[in-house]
């Protein structure tokens, strides 16, 4: 059985991550959206609201589990496992981020995968960070975010 973790903060989901997940799913037989726990960073949202949130995005797709973990992504893929991890890439300076947290995923655990899947030309501005930031700003994010996540902003 080949399983996937798509591994992230979320806070909140993007149409950009929606659009990572709904190209990746179709490669495996069983994919996990990780939501990274960093009790470090103060989110806009919990922990549980981003998992309610994205389980109501994608409540018609059996094939997608949501969970929270904590600790190394390779740890918890290993937990689940997972022998992928997917990574979505907008930009050149994602690309070069990822890039070196992939090789030291590689060091850490060579028996798990990254794949980076290149978002679409259309969602390559759509970052959590600057959804966050107009969100702050009470702007309107609505054509950022998929309508079933609006209720949780």
């Amino acid at each position: 059985m080949k399983i996937a973790l798509f591994p992230g903060s979320f806070d909140p989901i993007t149409k950009a991550h929606v659009d990572i997940v709904k190209r990746s799913v179709e490669l495996f037989d069983k994919f996990y959206i990780g939501i990274g726990v960093n009790s470090s960073k103060k989110g806009l949202l919990t922990i549980e609201q981003r998992e309610q949130m994205i389980r109501s995005v994608f409540e018609h797709d059996e094939r997608i589990h949501v969970i929270a973990y904590e600790g190394l992504t390779v740890d918890f893929c290993k937990s689940i496992g997972a022998a992928y991890m997917i990574r979505g890439i907008r930009t050149v300076s994602d690309f070069e981020y990822e890039k070196a947290i992939a090789q030291m995923n590689h060091s850490l655990a060579p028996d798990i995968e990254s794949i980076f899947i290149v978002s679409k030309p259309g969602y390559s501005s759509i970052s959590s960070t600057i959804v966050r930031e107009i969100i702050r700003y009470n702007g309107d994010v609505s054509q950022f975010i998929p309508k079933e996540a609006l209720p949780y902003l």
